[in-house]
């Protein structure tokens, strides 16, 4: 590739981290403020709801929030004295461990996803009410990541 095709997707990048990192920032700050949740804790939440059993085992929850093990388990932990999960042995393999929803757990979720739905759309729709603020994006970084995605 020549330097301005490199610099173009350098630019990208840049951009899309920057982006990630506005949005995740922003997360944090209101989810923490109005539900007392992490971005962390919301993703964890939403996993387990999305389970049609409102459970996991820990490793498949590790790739879901992105963390290492130890610090999954460390999260699992938080969400456990909160009484938002509870954890239990596999029966099947009694080295992993299952991640439950608690109904206090979900009662949670249900309040903070219009939060989590709210910047979203305040952040990534182009349309959205305070798009004029924010940072100019070269070319689109979602629409470019998932074009890239899509072709690999």
């Amino acid at each position: 590739m020549g330097d301005v095709a490199d610099q173009g997707l350098v630019r990208q990048w840049h951009d899309l981290l920057a982006l990630h990192a506005a949005v995740s920032s922003t997360l944090e700050a209101r989810l923490q403020e109005e539900h007392g949740l992490g971005v962390t804790e919301f993703e964890a939440l939403e996993a387990l709801v999305r389970n049609d059993e409102g459970q996991c085992r820990g490793a498949d929850l590790t790739e879901v929030v992105h963390l290492s093990q130890s610090a999954t388990s460390r999260l699992v932990a938080r969400m456990e004295r909160a009484g938002f999960v509870e954890r239990s042995m596999c029966e099947m393999d009694r080295r992993g461990i299952f991640v439950r929803l608690t109904e206090t757990g979900r009662q949670r979720y249900e309040q903070a996803k219009p939060t989590h739905r709210a910047v979203l759309a305040e952040m990534l729709d182009p349309q959205g009410p305070d798009s004029s603020a924010r940072a100019p994006v070269s070319g689109s970084p979602t629409k470019s990541f998932r074009s890239a995605r899509l072709s690999t």
